[in-house]
């Protein structure tokens, strides 16, 4: 038995004339823009250009942001220290601690504008191009604290403090990418990826009271090269 009722489902002539009607205006649109940047090629050169330097610049902001932010960082302490204008900086491989708390609303640089209200600040910034460093903590007896290190790119590489290495007293080596000298017996070695470090120490102040004690045992954070340290020190 032969069933007569067949679906039609192709396209009809109209469809098809349509289809290529519509494909014949594209390819003439196609045509006429690719016409219209010939006869014009500066401007083609021009937006090619403008493409390339965008896609370029993005990039390399992203890339150097933080280096940038770093480099505002360092210069803001060597030059004034965690102080307003007119403050003293604080030297290259030298160590500066808070002997008060913070001010956060305080607008003289970027440091002491986002400082914690309970903590006193330890700040420095190490070249290691001319040898190690040795970082001194003292025993802390419980009490948090933290020392991050920092390179010129924003990666915090290490932490010395109470989560990472306790609170009892203990000497650090810092050490510049590819030394290759002897560290001394009862010393930590830390290999930094840069030769410039910044340091920024937090140690917690439990009460208004309790700064003096603080500030006591912060300030017994110490760098000393190694050309010139001593056990003991």
């Amino acid at each position: 038995m032969t069933n007569k009722n067949h679906d039609n489902t192709g396209p009809t002539s109209q469809e098809r004339a349509a289809a290529s009607t519509s494909s014949d205006a594209s390819l003439a649109g196609l045509s006429r823009a690719r016409n219209w940047w010939k006869a014009h090629p500066h401007l083609f050169t021009f937006a090619l250009t403008v493409l390339v330097v965008w896609g370029v610049g993005t990039y390399a902001y992203i890339f150097f942001s933080p280096r940038l932010t770093y480099n505002r960082i360092e210069n803001a302490v060597v030059t004034r220290g965690l102080g307003c204008s007119g403050s003293p900086g604080i030297p290259v491989n030298t160590l500066y601690t808070q002997p008060t708390l913070a001010i956060p609303s305080s607008q003289c640089n970027s440091l002491e504008s986002t400082e914690n209200r309970d903590t006193l600040y330890t700040v420095g910034v190490l070249d290691l191009s001319q040898g190690p460093e040795v970082l001194h903590v003292p025993d802390m007896a419980g009490r948090y604290y933290a020392i991050q290190l920092t390179d010129p790119w924003g990666t915090v590489f290490a932490y010395v403090g109470r989560r990472t290495t306790g609170t009892q007293a203990g000497d650090y080596l810092i050490t510049g990418p590819g030394w290759k000298g002897t560290v001394p017996n009862g010393v930590t070695q830390i290999a930094s990826p840069d030769n410039t470090v910044a340091l920024i120490g937090r140690t917690l102040v439990e009460s208004d009271s309790d700064v003096a004690t603080a500030y006591g045992l912060a300030k017994q954070i110490q760098i000393t090269p190694l050309s010139r340290w001593k056990p003991g020190q």
